[in-house]
């Protein structure tokens, strides 16, 4: 066999698209026969198994990213367990000659990467990795002293300073021929769908998972959101955001694509968007990048303060029914119910909601942001490994450039400022579907009908949490109260 008849081995990861994949377009420009794999990997130490709504969406996208392999005349191999054992055995399999992937940043991930392109190098078999998934490589983004960046602005200002990203691939038009068939799971054997009970009917209601949805999803935004963003974006009634971060958390789509589809909008005939609305969709992938440059310098980030002096941090003992109230959306307090509501239903939060909720949990409940964290790991169909504990901790006020430690979101005004006419409340709580936005948005919202009444004093918890705070302030945590010596 020479060397041009070794198959080529492209290893899926958070990827799954067929245009702008560097280690997919770089495997066919080798011109070696093709395998295509993905390994469900839920063993390797320090890589984090998905939630339940994230393993919904994982399902449909590998059975849509299956299809357009096909229609190619490819099909993709499904493997389970350790990824290095896995991928090395199936190199072995194939007699493959190279292997192909895109490159991952979390701590555990790289290690893997790192381990697979030792062994195969003794193997002498090729292994290429890409940058496919983040615009800016965290190593390359540094202080003047050659130090990690620790607030957004700064780092920000430095990605834009140097070239432009660049311009997406296609999707491959020519295929080589498929390698030699090998042995691969079957996809419903994975389990990854719920059954008993089966709770996804409004994520199917919500979602489109695959690249086809993704970039119809990123259309429509260009269309009828994009000139909004600025304005709007905070309105969690307005259709206003593009909704495209599942897709971009499974890599359905890329952040070049995204970026470079944003940018072109300022050139279109007509409508064109404001420039501020590009300029502010463009600065939240930033905040995108800033996430996981975090993750990649501390690669427990979900676990860990990103400030240590946060270890001393006085949280209560959870209350279990104040936690339950909080996770079902039952609090009496209409737009964290609302927020908490939507997510159950369909794996998705307004950004701005998800700010008041995490709030509500961890200052006016004084309840451990990773508590909060894990519930959203659960639950969101975007759950990312960067951005879902880099926002915890944000509004933790134990990350980078935390929000301090005062700003505790009051659910009512922030009700009332974003969600006036209470249309956002109405369609998650219908047992405020009849209310009045006034009536909604009360000082003190009373119990109507099924609705419950206000499981904290919003006063008396403020009051808590920033004596909280004031004593990791001072070192001194005697005099934090309790959830019990609270008035309620």
């Amino acid at each position: 066999m020479t060397h041009a008849d070794t198959p080529a081995l492209v290893w899926f990861r958070d990827d799954l698209r067929l245009a702008d994949n560097p280690a997919l377009t770089a495997a066919i420009e080798s011109g070696r026969p093709l395998a295509l794999v993905y390994c469900l990997d839920e063993e390797t130490e320090g890589i984090r198994p998905l939630g339940g709504a994230a393993r919904w969406w994982l399902h449909h996208s590998l059975e849509r990213l299956s299809e357009d392999l096909a229609a190619k005349g490819h099909r993709l191999i499904l493997r389970r367990g350790k990824a290095a054992a896995t991928i090395e055995r199936l190199v072995d399999e194939l007699g493959a000659g190279a292997v192909f992937w895109n490159r991952r940043y979390g701590g555990a991930e790289r290690a893997v990467d790192a381990a697979l392109k030792a062994r195969f190098k003794e193997k002498t078999v090729a292994a290429e990795s890409r940058q496919a998934n983040l615009l800016f490589e965290p190593w390359t983004v540094q202080t003047k002293e050659g130090q990690s960046f620790r607030v957004y602005s700064p780092f920000w200002r430095a990605c834009l300073s140097g070239s432009p990203p660049r311009q997406p691939l296609p999707a491959p038009e020519t295929w080589p021929k498929a390698a030699d068939e090998v042995a691969s799971d079957d996809l419903d054997d994975w389990k990854l769908l719920p059954r008993h009970p089966d709770w996804s009917g409004g994520l199917r209601a919500a979602w489109t998972p695959g690249e086809a949805g993704a970039l119809q999803r990123l259309d429509d935004f260009l269309e009828n959101g994009l000139r909004l963003y600025a304005a709007h974006r905070d309105e969690p009634a307005i259709d206003a955001t593009s909704r495209l971060s599942p897709h971009l958390r499974f890599g359905e789509i890329s952040p070049f694509q995204l970026w470079h589809a944003v940018e072109a909008a300022s050139h279109a005939a007509s409508p064109t968007p404001p420039r501020r609305s590009i300029d502010k969709f463009l600065s939240e992938l930033g905040w995108r990048e800033f996430s996981w440059h975090l993750l990649f310098h501390q690669a427990d980030l979900a676990t860990r303060n990103f400030q240590p002096r946060f270890d001393a941090f006085g949280w209560q003992q959870p209350v279990a029914a104040q936690l339950k109230a909080w996770q079902q959306g039952s609090t009496g307090f209409p737009i964290v119910d609302a927020g908490m509501r939507q997510l159950w239903q369909t794996g998705w939060m307004h950004n701005r909601v998800r700010m008041i909720t995490a709030s509500f949990l961890i200052k006016n409940l004084l309840i451990d942001w990773r508590i909060g964290e894990a519930w959203f790991w659960d639950t969101l169909v975007d759950a990312d490994a960067a951005n879902n504990p880099a926002g915890w901790q944000w509004v933790a006020g134990s990350g980078a450039d935390a929000a301090p430690y005062f700003r505790i979101f009051n659910p009512i005004r922030q009700g009332e400022t974003y969600d006036s006419k209470g249309d956002y409340v109405r369609a998650f709580v219908p047992e405020l579907a009849n209310r009045s936005a006034a009536e909604i948005h009360g000082k003190t919202p009373s119990a109507a009908g099924d609705y419950p009444a206000p499981i904290v004093d919003l006063d008396a918890s403020r009051k808590r949490a920033l004596a909280a705070f004031a004593a990791l302030k001072n070192g001194d945590h005697a005099d934090i109260p309790s959830e019990a010596s609270s008035p309620e």
